[in-house]
């Protein structure tokens, strides 16, 4: 399949995730779903890898287990923020990663002593962040600020796990050993922080709703991941990038179908800017940095 199939059909898959979590978060905990997402990762990982005869065991366990505690983090509180915002919102703001990307330049190039900062770069920041203040300017309105403050949250720490996903793809690690382990990570941080909040995850008592909504959170996450993978080993950065952001829009879709969510005009102006920012950083991005960091995404 052609990378740009390949990235539509990964941003559609998050975006039906997202919809399943929305599903799912109306009788289980963020922590039960990041649970049950990473179970039935596995599952799917484990028999893609004996298929590809792709051997699971790794040299870099640290490096992984970092990973995984950001990855962890990151999707925990996007799940969060993802039963409490429009499902527009909340796709919106976990894709402020790239935006967050730039900050993280800005600050490496005040650190080294010479260097200045591009002041293209500081523009894109700004812009995102003005189109962060459309997007939230009534969900705050509606008293929904614990989501709109979970999804930043998320967007910065799937930010930094992308980064090491990155790092990780340039020591060798495959891909499929790579989302391996954030879902055996998934399983069992979701499992220790539902017990830890206490909302014990259930073994029994399932309606069938709720399981077939979490069965579709871990399908539709396992299966954007190994899409989204494969188009950015094919195809060209900045094409993939451009394509990833088509996720808002399937978010937005899905999310007046199902629920009838219409963002306003202002916010409709939001999301806009902050794909216009994170295109442009991500462009800089890609002329600033030395070698191509294509490994992974920064969808959990």
């Amino acid at each position: 399949m052609p990378a740009p199939l390949l990235m539509l059909s990964a941003t559609l898959m998050f975006a039906l995730m997202a919809l399943c979590v929305k599903l799912a978060s109306q009788s289980y905990s963020p922590t039960e779903i990041v649970m049950y997402r990473g179970l039935v990762g596995v599952g799917v990982i484990v028999a893609l890898a004996r298929w590809r005869r792709v051997p699971l065991r790794t040299t870099v366990p640290a490096m992984h287990l970092w990973r995984g505690l950001l990855g962890v983090c990151a999707l925990s509180l996007w799940f969060f923020a993802i039963a409490g915002l429009p499902l527009a919102t909340a796709m919106t703001l976990n894709y402020m990663s790239a935006i967050w990307m730039a900050l993280f330049l800005m600050g490496g190039a005040l650190l080294m002593r010479g260097k200045s900062v591009d002041p293209r770069l500081i523009a894109t920041v700004l812009v995102g962040f003005a189109g962060v203040a459309l997007v939230l300017q009534p969900t705050f309105q509606q008293n929904q600020w614990p989501g709109a403050l979970a999804g930043l949250a998320s967007g910065l720490l799937a930010a930094m796990a992308y980064l090491q996903v990155t790092a990780l793809g340039r020591v060798g690690e495959p891909e499929v050993r790579v989302v391996f382990y954030f879902s055996l990570a998934s399983a069992g941080a979701g499992a220790v922080l539902s017990l830890v909040t206490g909302t014990p995850w259930r073994v029994t008592g399932h309606s069938l709703p709720g399981a077939l909504a979490l069965l579709g959170v871990g399908l539709t996450a396992t299966l954007g991941q190994v899409a989204m993978t494969a188009a950015y080993g094919r195809g060209k950065m900045l094409v993939n990038a451009s394509l990833n952001y088509t996720g808002i829009a399937f978010g937005a879709l899905l999310g007046w179908w199902v629920y009838d969510e219409r963002p306003g005009w202002w916010a409709t102006v939001g999301i806009g800017l902050i794909v216009a920012a994170g295109l442009t950083a991500t462009l800089l991005r890609a002329r600033s940095a030395a070698p191509r960091d294509l490994q992974g995404d920064t969808h959990e």
